[in-house]
Formats: structure tokens, sequence, C-alpha cells
């Protein structure tokens, strides 16, 4: 569009657009046309995609959506673009399928690998540095699930789906507070014992008093809490 062309109070150009009237129906019938063609994609594409997306379905939808958005209002650009995309998208993501589900080394390459971020009530600071989780989204994981303290916590997988797994512990025993220290009544609520400190970084538990600067075993880290 030319420069004179454009003026801030021309609420037609602005709310209708440059095109004739009877496009708003074409446009109707070119978003039922691309609606369909998506949904045949994601139904050949399987199940996974109607619920948790992978990494390459993730960019198989959003190959789609970028394939489609120009065709819908563009009265220039015809639909059959959109369904030589759709077919190349979908082929592509189901080889990738294929081939992940016949090479564990391909699978891990394409969607990642599982890795365990809390193990036997202590964080796994490498792991969580390596996933880029941190301790909040961590611990407001947790939190979700009723846990308020790392001693709960047996193991904790973060899936390559992008989801966590908790296994319980099976009997209580000491770790490090899920609770904010804002939350005063809350933490002050809670049974100190005197002899067992917990690694404030990772939640490592050693048998000692305060006054000893002590390195953690697990982290090197040097701020203890009481238990």
């Amino acid at each position: 569009m030319e420069k004179d062309k454009i003026d801030i109070s021309d609420w037609q150009r602005i709310l209708v657009g440059d095109v004739p009237g009877h496009f708003y129906l074409e446009i109707i019938l070119r978003m039922a046309f691309i609606y369909l063609v998506l949904m045949v994609a994601m139904r050949l594409m399987g199940k996974k995609m109607a619920s948790q997306l992978n990494s390459s379905q993730m960019a198989a939808m959003v190959s789609l959506a970028a394939a489609t958005g120009i065709p819908i209002l563009a009265p220039d650009r015809g639909l059959l673009p959109v369904v030589i995309i759709a077919v190349v998208v979908v082929g592509l993501e189901r080889f990738v399928s294929w081939l992940a589900s016949k090479n564990q080394r391909a699978e891990h390459a394409i969607q990642g690998d599982i890795s365990n971020l809390v193990k036997d009530g202590v964080l796994q600071i490498d792991d969580m540095r390596e996933t880029r989780i941190s301790r909040e989204r961590l611990f407001a994981q947790l939190r979700s699930e009723g846990i308020v303290n790392l001693g709960e916590v047996k193991r904790l997988y973060f899936e390559a789906g992008g989801s966590f797994s908790i296994v319980m512990a099976d009997e209580k025993r000491p770790g490090l507070s899920l609770i904010p220290d804002w939350d005063e009544d809350f933490c002050n609520s809670r049974v100190h014992s005197g002899d067992i400190l917990l690694c404030r970084r990772c939640g490592t538990v050693e048998k000692r008093s305060f006054g000893q600067e002590t390195a953690c075993i697990n982290c090197g880290a040097t701020e203890w809490v009481e238990c």
C-alpha cells in the first residue's frame, strides 16, 4: 500500500480492509478448508498430537501454523500450497517418529533423554543445570503434589516430553523444606532437630551441629540449615 493512502482516521480500511465484502465469505470457506486439513494432519501424526507434544511434533505444529496463516487472509494466495506443505510436514513427522522407534540413539537425539533431578531427597545440581530447571520451578512442582520437604522424594524424573514423574520415599526422613522462607507461620510450626543439618543448596543431610564450616560433599556449598 502506498504511503499517501494510509490515514489513521480511515476506520473502514482499519476494520474492513481494502477487499470486497464477498471476500469475507471466502475467508470462512478458506478457514473451514484449512481447519479440515489441520485435523487430518493431526490425525495422521498420531494421538500424541492431541496431548503433550514432543520436540518433533511441536516443530510440525509450528510449521503447519506458519503455512496456513497467510492463505486465510490473502486473496491472491491459493489453498493448494497448504495441502502440499501439510503432506510434507506429516510425512517428515511420521518418518522422524518411525526412526525414533527403530533406533534408541536417534530417539535420544530427536526427543531428548530422561533426567534425574532428585535422588534420595538430594537435588542433582548438574542435571538441573543441564536441563535448565531452576530450584523454584522444581520446588513449585513438588509443592503442587502436596510435598513439603525433599526427604519425601526418592526420585524426581524430568521426562523427555517435559513432564515430571515423582517416586515417593518408602519412609519419612529429613529433607530440605520446600516452604518459602517468608511463610514464617508454616516454617515455625515444623519441629526442628538440633543435630541434623541440611545443605541449603542441594538438601544433603549431615548429622552435626552449627559452627562447623564443612563444605557439602554433593555440591560444595557451605550454607546449612536446621532440619
